[in-house]
């Protein structure tokens, strides 16, 4: 029973998470051309989507993804895949706030082309997140991810990297 609460938590938070990283680009557009009152007030609701809104569905999906790791021992290759997409999720989230606090200081704005790219961008990254959860697939059988995901396979690749690995 808990893991299904688990699992409803998960897709919440992942839907809030990918709704508010989608939204943002097409917020940031309107930010052209604004000066006083009307500025300040994008900026307030801005950051309010972005703190209540997207921030706290990314934690949701990422602490209710991790705790299911642990409760259903999902160690296949292509959750591997998943959470490297999730990595990606993350970073364009982090962009998103820093963003949000460039953005509106005095003379900035935000190019068309790269909301364009962004929203593209995003777009992929949630629909391989989604396409390689609801497909599964089996990346096993090719000798390169076989040794990639073998038992000690990192402590290999590190060793001619870091001195002190050994």
């Amino acid at each position: 029973m808990i893991v299904v609460l688990l699992k409803i938590v998960h897709v919440v938070g992942i839907a809030t998470w990918s709704a508010g990283l989608l939204v943002m680009p097409f917020l940031f557009l309107q930010r052209r051309g604004l000066e006083g009152y009307r500025l300040h007030d994008l900026h307030n609701f801005t950051r309010f989507l972005y703190i209540t809104f997207a921030s706290p569905g990314a934690y949701l999906a990422v602490a209710s993804g991790i705790t299911l790791i642990f409760l259903q021992a999902t160690f296949v290759p292509w959750f591997s895949i998943k959470l490297a997409l999730v990595a990606m999720l993350v970073v364009i989230h982090l962009l998103v706030g820093l963003a949000i606090m460039r953005l509106f200081e005095p003379e900035q704005s935000y190019p068309r082309l790269r909301a364009i790219a962004v929203s593209v961008v995003t777009i992929g990254i949630i629909g391989a997140i989604l396409a390689t959860v609801l497909g599964k697939p089996d990346i096993a059988g090719h000798a390169a991810v076989e040794d990639f995901f073998a038992p000690g396979a990192l402590a290999e690749m590190l060793s001619g990297i870091t001195a002190w690995w050994k």
